[in-house]
């Protein structure tokens, strides 16, 4: 049950019949889901389900070999990350992408000025640059007082934080976040979860997210996508994909 049905004034991203193959190889296969305002969509499915490429996808990192990616419709299938980002999408990687010699507040400058196509030098940093703005966005996350921090010194959660406020940085309108409790313990990822719908909520902003965490998955997300194989095997309301056999099945007979 995708989003066909809903008010086309909200819809905010399309995907359709994607497709992205490497040689031999099938990544994604005919994709294709709607993101609509007020949705948490979660993307699931077993390692080497495509939901990496399908995230490069969406954000601009890989083209597809055919299909399209429509925001707030208007056609992206074909721009660059940065043009993506200036257009509403906001992104978090698996893996933190934190400047680790930069202070905390410096990373948020550095999202600022990118976002508004201003540009930052490595050599000549201004701290003064957007400071105040910076300063706004860190206390989104609870991070302002760790505004002098350099992010290498940070706590691996508060690292993962100062990821989000980069990504909110650049004014998202759309949240696409690539495993956001990747690698914490779980005091840290119920932390991490609350705060991220504690933002959406107050920003008013979608989020579409892939995560491993069956627990967070089903807390947190309003739809769910199950990818199988580079295909959607199922997208619908969270407890008819943990009851559906083929779910199940997919994950090698585990309850989820």
């Amino acid at each position: 049950m995708s989003g066909a049905s809903r008010s086309p004034s909200s819809l905010v991203l399309k995907a359709s019949h994607l497709k992205k193959s490497f040689g031999a190889f099938t990544a994604t296969n005919d994709v294709s889901f709607e993101v609509h305002a007020g949705d948490s969509l979660a993307i699931i499915g077993p390692n080497g389900a495509g939901k990496s490429t399908l995230f490069d996808l969406l954000t601009g990192r890989k083209t597809p070999d055919a299909g399209s990616v429509e925001l707030f419709g208007e056609p992206v299938t074909h721009l660059p990350p940065w043009q993506r980002v200036k257009r509403g999408i906001g992104r978090s990687f698996q893996v933190s992408s934190v400047f680790k010699s930069y202070t905390a507040l410096e990373n948020v400058q550095t999202g600022l000025m990118v976002s508004s196509g201003q540009s930052w030098s490595l050599l000549g940093r201004a701290a003064s640059t957007r400071r105040d703005e910076a300063l706004a966005v860190l206390g989104k996350v609870g991070l302002a007082a760790k505004r002098d921090v350099p992010a290498g010194d940070l706590s691996y959660g508060d690292q993962r934080t100062l990821e989000l406020a980069v990504a909110l940085s650049t004014r998202p309108r759309l949240l696409l976040l690539d495993e956001p409790t990747a690698g914490m313990g779980r005091e840290e990822s119920r932390e991490c979860l609350g705060l991220i719908r504690e933002i959406a909520e107050r920003e008013q902003l979608p989020i579409v997210f892939v995560e491993h965490d069956m627990d967070i998955v089903f807390s947190f997300a309003t739809r769910v996508m199950v990818l199988v194989a580079g295909e959607v095997l199922i997208d619908d309301q969270p407890q008819a994909v943990r009851g559906d056999a083929r779910v199940k099945e997919a994950y090698f007979g585990e309850d989820i």
